[in-house]
């Protein structure tokens, strides 16, 4: 890359609390706690979006992960050396702010996104997942959020048994099987 392609990247690092493995990216003055019942689910398996809301899968069940966001003028580029599973998905910002937020409302201001209201590409990085207690493990879950016109949704990798069970999970809720 050139000096002008040189993405201008904007990173929070977070402790976030973790119930019912999920954390939410969340437009300002939207609500993302169960939101996301009747939302048609996604081939990606670990992220649900809905216009303004996010839902990440995390591996534990409850507990503290650590989270890192990254929010870029362009795509940044995929982490894919330091991931196991690492996925893409379109997401569109009412506001053009939003926040980390966990499942008991706890929020996490996020950098403004760079062109303000508009689509956005979130690509979800996540390490760890297959292990059952988060910290002690170094699991680690980094998104990236740039600007880009909506695309379909890719799995750039995947390794983790945890997410092929929510992979799996995805397609059978939505070939009607349970």
């Amino acid at each position: 890359m050139t000096r002008d392609e040189t993405p201008v990247v904007q990173v929070k690092q977070l402790d976030v609390g973790v119930d019912y493995s999920q954390v939410y990216l969340v437009d300002e003055g939207c609500d993302a706690c169960g939101q996301f019942d009747g939302v048609p689910g996604h081939p990606v398996g670990i992220i649900r979006v809905e216009k303004g809301r996010a839902s990440l899968i995390v591996g534990p069940q409850w507990g503290t992960v650590e989270f890192t966001v990254a929010v870029a003028d362009r795509d940044p580029g995929a982490d894919l050396d330091g991931y196991e599973d690492i996925v893409e998905i379109s997401y569109e910002s009412p506001s053009g702010r939003v926040s980390l937020e966990e499942w008991e409302g706890r929020e996490y201001s996020l950098p403004p996104l760079p062109a303000g209201p508009g689509a956005y590409r979130l690509r979800y990085h996540v390490r760890g997942m297959d292990e059952e207690v988060a910290i002690e493990i170094g699991d680690h879950y980094f998104l990236q959020i740039w600007p880009e016109p909506p695309r379909d949704p890719t799995v750039l990798k995947s390794t983790s048994s945890s997410f092929q069970y929510w992979l799996n999970s995805e397609r059978s809720r939505q070939a009607g099987v349970e």
